[in-house]
């Protein structure tokens, strides 16, 4: 296979692995009302389905990257998708809560291998600028496009076939992809000499984010001092602040000291935090606004996502290309002011007696700017690390998208349920409409203040480096081009 060809392959494999893995974080939203009725869960224990994929995958994603760097890229993919698939079948098949949840936790670690092995892959196959830059753009493109796709098949799913059809639908996805990783991706070389993978640093980090995502998860549901909580939070930064010194100490860190000092890193890092507890929880508001105010059953909420669907792949693939054009921070920067002013118009419009028609000009905005600026933000986070670390780094920003995510979600949760307490009927109904809209209108001034957090990523080296031209050399560069 020729060189262009197998990259062509190598892209299209990750794209794909990445789509099935994001399927998954919203095809089973649609589905909580019929998991609930099948397996006897009640209002306040359904959530655990969602946060129990979200938990196992945030402790683990930071560990995931640093074994792509030393493991191998390829057989930390393999073990992904192996576990994804394997939690997906137990998934379809369970009978109890319990199950469910387990099968859920072990979906969750398979997907916090494969989101660093993917990018990884990516940033070490393409070499950093245009190439790569469009590479970035199908893979943020396929994973954006899972979010929302997801939304929509676990509608037409859960219609036709029943819930457990969202779980089994991933079984031959992972497969496939499972297959077409040893035919695309180079076998992983022997492990360097020399490196360690620092267990006990891995381990303390892998419990503090799981408990730290844990309470921040389930706090609203359990209660903020609830002792299960309490003990969590402290679990947390115990075993944080033990990772800290253990890092300080090891001559071969988890995170390398470097690697925090790489300005456009830590500020993609920071931004993908912001991005997931913003962006990230639209999808969970609009779905609730459609069910619960709308009264929208499984397959028309789906529907109603066609839109954003669209719209969202179109901008993340754009934005490779817009990137390379214009510069990170530029493109960060419009297209995070456009998703604020989408978020504006959109939380303005969720009304208890508003249409979709009235919702489309927000969803269009929200979504040029989810799909412009997530791909934005992981190409941010490859620019200007070395091959040897793209792992670890592809693990940063991911564990920053989970905590985000988790934080944001809790945080906006409580401020969309603030008025509905005790109310029942056409009352809770419209409170809960008012409630939504808030949130949204909160996540649209979220969004605007990552904007400002784009400024501060360092302008692309290649623009850095190419000082005025004087308008004679220009002239002159011209002609050449003209004569050549």
């Amino acid at each position: 296979m020729s060189r262009p060809n197998r990259t062509t392959g190598i892209l299209a494999l990750l794209g794909f692995a990445m789509l099935t893995v994001s399927l998954d974080q919203y095809i089973v939203v649609v589905a909580l009302p019929e998991i609930g009725r099948g397996l006897g869960y009640s209002p306040q224990t359904l959530q655990a389905v969602i946060s129990a994929y979200a938990v196992a995958s945030a402790g683990f994603l930071l560990l995931g990257g640093r074994a792509c760097d030393l493991l191998g890229r390829r057989r930390v993919l393999v073990a992904g998708l192996t576990l994804y698939a394997a939690g997906s079948l137990v998934g379809g098949l369970a009978s109890t809560p319990t199950v469910l949840l387990v099968a859920r936790a072990v979906q969750g670690l398979g997907g916090a291998l494969v989101f660093p092995a993917t990018l990884s892959l990516i940033n070490t196959t393409f070499p950093e600028g245009p190439q790569r830059n469009r590479a970035v753009a199908v893979w943020g493109g396929t994973g954006a496009a899972g979010l929302v796709i997801g939304v929509l098949l676990g509608g037409v799913l859960t219609q036709t076939l029943g819930w457990e059809s969202v779980f089994f639908v991933n079984v031959p996805l992972a497969g496939l992809a499972l297959l077409l990783a040893f035919v695309l991706t180079p076998a992983d070389g022997p492990r360097e000499g020399g490196r360690r993978f620092d267990l006990p640093g891995a381990l303390t980090v892998a419990l503090g984010i799981t408990l730290l995502v844990f309470a921040l998860v389930q706090g609203p549901n359990l209660g903020w001092g609830s002792p299960g909580i309490v003990v969590s939070a402290v679990g947390a930064v115990l075993a944080l602040a033990a990772f800290a010194v253990i890092e300080r100490r090891s001559r071969d860190p988890l995170v390398p000291p470097r690697l925090l000092a790489n300005r456009n890193l830590a500020t993609a890092a920071a931004m993908a935090f912001l991005f997931w507890a913003t962006f990230g929880s639209v999808l969970y508001f609009l779905t609730l606004y459609f069910q619960e105010v709308r009264g929208y059953d499984a397959l028309r909420t789906g529907v109603g996502f066609l839109i954003p669907t669209a719209v969202v792949v179109s901008g993340s693939i754009l934005s490779g290309r817009v990137v390379t054009r214009w510069g990170l921070r530029p493109t960060l920067v419009v297209a995070l002011t456009i998703g604020a002013l989408g978020a504006l118009a959109l939380g303005l419009a969720m009304s208890p007696d508003g249409s979709y028609p009235a919702l489309i000009p927000g969803l269009i905005l929200i979504s040029v700017g989810d799909g412009v600026a997530f791909t934005a933000i992981f190409i941010a986070a490859g620019t200007g690390v070395d091959d040897r670390e793209q792992g670890v780094a592809s693990g940063i920003a991911s564990t920053s998208t989970s905590i985000g995510a988790a934080v944001g979600l809790a945080l906006l949760v409580l401020v969309s349920a603030a008025g509905t307490g005790g109310l029942a009927g056409e009352s809770l109904r419209a409170e809960t409409a008012n409630g939504l809209s808030t949130a949204v209108l909160v996540i649209a001034g979220g969004i605007a203040a990552t904007a400002l957090l784009a400024l501060n990523l360092r302008p692309d080296p290649a623009r850095r480096a190419e000082p005025p031209c004087p308008r004679g050399l220009v002239t002159a560069r011209l002609d050449l081009g003209q004569r050549s």
